[in-house]
């Protein structure tokens, strides 16, 4: 006779129990790019809103980055590392596939054998990294999870390559994810468009290359509709969203994004995240980073209601909800 398996049941809801970011201390503004290739700060600021990016250093690694986001999410969130059992590293920047950044980043932090594994999906990679630790907790296979989104996008970007160097970056961003009483992050919307793989890709196994046109259609045409199904599925109305926090990929991609939402219903006062202005594109840091850099600076406070939603190469999209803690 064939056993019956036993299953584990977890919490019925999960919210976000802190955040945290990290960026190398090296800045390099539009005049800095001037100087080496043929470009200027109004171009720059015109085609994709960016005033500064952050490059780390030769030999600060993306784990190093890694280690700080994650540390410093633990600290926002009074979590000890003894109490994280599971974590996650979406990237798509690491030198090598093996070893994995998870593992390496879990025993620095002083996370002891964990579930540990890094997530593929681009610059979508966040929110697909939040879904699966949400569902992680959910199904009880898992208590508390780090999901740290950290890339070193210097190392894969042509520096002479005015369409990409201009607008990639480094940094890491974190969240702590556990159990809760009410729902503090709603269900994934999630998706691909493999037919549109060419748009983005790695040029001679080297370089980024992206069709900045036709991603630039894609994004300010598809990615609201991916924001309202992640609205609906939490139950959510375009007017509950006090902050919406789009992929730092094009300022003129987040604006186009917040005016169909808003043409949908989402509200005037709505807060917008414009971190790429200061940070670049960062892809799976971004999201993150920006809703760090945010509290900080006090345009985003605990209980709001924010709508996230990722979009990169593959191409990958994914958004939901969550709670501001």
């Amino acid at each position: 006779m064939t056993p019956v398996l036993r299953l584990k049941q977890g919490p019925a809801a999960t919210r976000v129990l802190g955040v945290g970011s990290t960026q190398p201390d090296r800045v390099v503004t539009n005049d800095d790019l001037s100087k080496i290739m043929d470009t200027d700060d109004k171009w720059i600021r015109d085609r994709v809103g960016i005033i500064e990016r952050r490059f780390a250093n030769k030999d600060e690694l993306l784990v190093d980055m890694a280690v700080k986001a994650g540390t410093n999410a633990l600290a926002d969130a009074g979590v000890d590392p003894s109490e994280v059992d599971t974590v996650i590293v979406p990237n798509c920047t690491l030198p090598a596939p093996i070893p994995n950044a998870a593992a390496q980043v879990a025993d620095r932090i002083g996370i002891k054998a964990p579930g540990a594994f890094d997530l593929n999906a681009a610059c979508a990679g966040f929110c697909y990294g939040l879904g699966v630790a949400s569902d992680l907790i959910r199904s009880g296979s898992a208590g508390k999870v780090l999901v740290i989104g950290a890339e070193k996008l210097t190392d894969v970007v042509d520096p002479y390559d005015r369409a990409n160097a201009i607008i990639f970056a480094d940094g890491a961003g974190a969240m702590v994810v556990g159990p809760s009483e009410e729902p503090g992050i709603g269900p994934v919307a999630w998706g691909s468009a493999g037919d549109l793989v060419d748009t983005i890709y790695m040029r001679e196994h080297r370089y980024i290359y992206q069709e900045g046109q036709s991603v630039f259609r894609w994004a300010t045409t598809q990615i609201a509709p991916v924001a309202l199904r992640a609205l609906e599925l939490a139950g959510v109305q375009p007017s509950d969203v006090d902050v919406l926090i789009p992929h730092q990929a094009n300022l003129r991609i987040v604006d186009a994004i917040a005016r169909r939402l808003r043409a949908k219903g989402a509200r005037e006062d709505m807060v917008v995240a414009d971190d790429i202005k200061y940070s670049g594109n960062t892809s799976s840091a971004s999201i993150p980073m920006a809703l760090d850099h945010m509290r900080k600076a006090g345009t985003v406070h605990s209980g709001d209601v924010v709508l996230m939603v990722g979009f990169g190469a593959g191409l990958s999209y994914a958004g939901q909800v969550i709670i501001c803690p």
